[in-house]
Order: structure tokens, then C-alpha cells, then sequence
């Protein structure tokens, strides 16, 4: 199984990012998939996630700002970052599990992650 997020890049407070994780080796279809962030020094945290049948949860932090989407045709994940603020810097990583989303670090398969800074 693997899980490779791209689009992360340097871009200034108030702009926007599309995240994409491209996922191969599992049913990816029957699995929900999360997004999760690490600042350094900081724990690594839930910020969005859509499972099998489409439903979405966003951290409170990130909601009216962040959306996620799926194609099940290309098996990826989409994180569509706007209105971006310095504390959105992190380590953005996806991750995969086959049930509902849960908003805990228990999933299945990682990626190994796309940096995102926002310059202020």
C-alpha cells in the first residue's frame, strides 16, 4: 500500500493550496481517508476527512476554510486549503483506514507527507 501527498508549497497568508493523495495496493473505494498536520514541536493533529460514502468532518480550526473530495477513478484524495494562515504551517500527511472517520491517529497506511508554510 502506498499513499503520496503533493501540492504542499510556500505561499502567503490569505492564498490557497490543493493537496492530492494518490493512493495504490488497497480497495481504495471501501476507505476513509484522512488528513492529519504536524507543526514542529506539536502533536500531530486531525484536520479533515471523507469516508467511503462521501461523508466529510473538518477540525475546528480548519472549517469554512478547508474542503475534501474524493475521485474514486484516479484513487485520490483531495484537501483544498484556502483563506491560509501562518499557524496552517505543517507537515500535511494523509492517511487511511477502512471504516468511519475517526478524528484519532488510529489509521491503517500513511504517507510520508507535503510541507505547507504560509508566510504572514
Amino acid at each position: 500500500v502506498q499513499l503520496i501527498e503533493s501540492g504542499g508549497g510556500l505561499v502567503q497568508a490569505g492564498g490557497s493550496l490543493r493537496l492530492s493523495c494518490a493512493a495504490s495496493g488497497l480497495p481504495f473505494g471501501t476507505y476513509t481517508i484522512g488528513w492529519f498536520r504536524q507543526a514542529p514541536g506539536k502533536e500531530r493533529e486531525f484536520v479533515s476527512g471523507i469516508s467511503r460514502s462521501l461523508d466529510t468532518y473538518h477540525s475546528n480550526s480548519v472549517k469554512g476554510r478547508f474542503t475534501i473530495s474524493r475521485d474514486n477513478a484516479k484513487n485520490t484524495v483531495y484537501l483544498q486549503m484556502n483563506s491560509l494562515k501562518p499557524k496552517d504551517t505543517a507537515v500535511y500527511y494523509c492517511a487511511a483506514r477502512p471504516d468511519w472517520i475517526i478524528v484519532s491517529a488510529q489509521y491503517d497506511y500513511w504517507g510520508k507527507g507535503t510541507q505547507v508554510t504560509v508566510s504572514s
